[in-house]
């Protein structure tokens, strides 16, 4: 990776592997995705692969994130003046829409620093201010009133953790909205469809050129 930033520059390694774009169902908001899908997975792989980082899903606005954007910027009164999670963010397309929609506050957590560095740099380009949170908050409970939480479904043990405590949360009385695009392990048996969007995607991550994404709630 010649001539690209240094890994210790985070915020100057995604702005050089990415363009500034509105996602397909989002025109409201701009992130910093990948151009050329293989070209960015194969780089980033590889080097933050050293650094013991997973693939870059930051790069990619998916299509449960998508769901969830369109639903808060199109039903404001879900998050407006109110403490919002956006859970397991991504380049946080989710969080950076329910600010334009009226939340009092955004907390966007991730596992990766250079997902955080990603949520933070498309915050800036949106001119909106998100709290970001590195870390696993599964089993956490800060009070929010209002959680979103796309594409967390796809592997059997973590969708059994996530979504207990997912349940927990909306027992105690959050709004818990999840955006799926028919993940494997979603518990639709215990959830209440909301929404549907057809939602293009890109053909070397999802194998076709649109997804059925779904917003969904507990029942």
């Amino acid at each position: 990776m010649t001539g690209t930033p240094r890994l210790d520059d985070p915020h100057a390694f995604i702005r050089a592997h990415t363009a500034l774009m509105a996602p397909p169902m989002v025109p409201e908001v701009e992130l910093h995705l990948a151009v050329e899908t293989v070209a960015i997975w194969e780089q980033t792989e590889e080097a933050l692969g050293e650094m013991g980082l997973p693939p870059p899903f930051w790069a990619f606005a998916w299509a449960g994130g998508q769901a969830l954007a369109r639903y808060c910027l199109d039903n404001p009164a879900i998050v407006s003046g109110l403490r919002v999670l956006d859970f397991a963010a991504g380049g946080a397309v989710s969080g950076i829409a329910a600010m334009k929609a009226g939340a009092a506050t955004v907390e966007a957590c991730e596992l990766d620093a250079f997902a955080i560095a990603a949520i933070e740099t498309n915050a800036q380009a949106n001119g909106v201010a998100l709290t970001t949170r590195l870390g696993d908050l599964v089993g956490t409970d800060d009070g929010w009133d209002v959680v979103l939480a796309g594409d967390v479904f796809y592997e059997a043990e973590p969708a059994r953790l996530i979504g207990g405590w997912l349940e927990t949360l909306n027992a105690r009385g959050a709004t818990v909205l999840i955006g799926d695009p028919g993940r494997s392990f979603l518990p639709q048996d215990r959830l209440e469809r909301l929404a549907e969007y057809t939602v293009p995607v890109t053909r070397d991550l999802e194998d076709r050129e649109v997804r059925q994404a779904k917003v969904w709630k507990y029942r």
